[in-house]
């Protein structure tokens, strides 16, 4: 386990970075197997309370890729499927790696509650649309589906944040 504050931070802010790419880049099965391996190391060096961090994250990850479905089945996003889709691995994967972040790498956002409302509704559409612009998913209607995103991750994050602050205090 990696003792510094800092490096587990870098870490986890990097392996975060080459998961999101990976999924993006290679959302069939290597970009979920690359995540999946960083979660396995991340819990081994990173992680302080790894019981609780892995309920927390599967809480999370259950979340987000609830609202990705809704997203996908509502037309926000599209992956190129017309059924009802269920929530693309890659995307569940890419909530799992970023769920690690909230007691990490982005635990300095919880320390001011305002910064949440701030960069929430901005960097969470960005992802995604930089998810489009790589092919991985599409944004059907621009104005659109950057406006739902925006608004959800809005929601999300704060909600996220107070989940792991109320339920697992000793995350952060």
């Amino acid at each position: 386990m990696i003792t510094s504050e800092t490096a587990r931070n870098i870490l986890n802010f990097i392996f975060f970075q080459i998961g999101w790419f990976a999924c993006v880049v290679y959302p069939d099965l290597i970009g979920p197997a690359v995540a999946l391996s960083f979660l396995v190391i991340h819990f081994v060096l990173v992680s302080q309370n790894r019981l609780t961090e892995l309920q927390f994250i599967a809480l999370g990850t259950v979340l987000g890729s609830l609202l990705d479905g809704l997203w996908l089945n509502t037309g926000v996003l599209d992956n190129g499927n017309d059924a009802l889709v269920i929530t693309p691995l890659w995307l569940v994967a890419i909530w799992a790696t970023f769920m690690t972040t909230l007691s990490h790498s982005l635990n300095w956002i919880s320390r001011k509650v305002w910064l949440a409302f701030v960069f929430a509704p901005i960097a969470g559409p960005f992802a995604y649309w930089s998810a489009s612009k790589l092919g991985a998913i599409a944004l059907p209607d621009l104005v659109l589906s950057i406006a739902a995103l925006a608004l959800g991750w809005l929601l999300v994050f704060p909600l996220l944040l107070f989940t792991r602050k109320s339920l697992y205090p000793e995350l952060s």
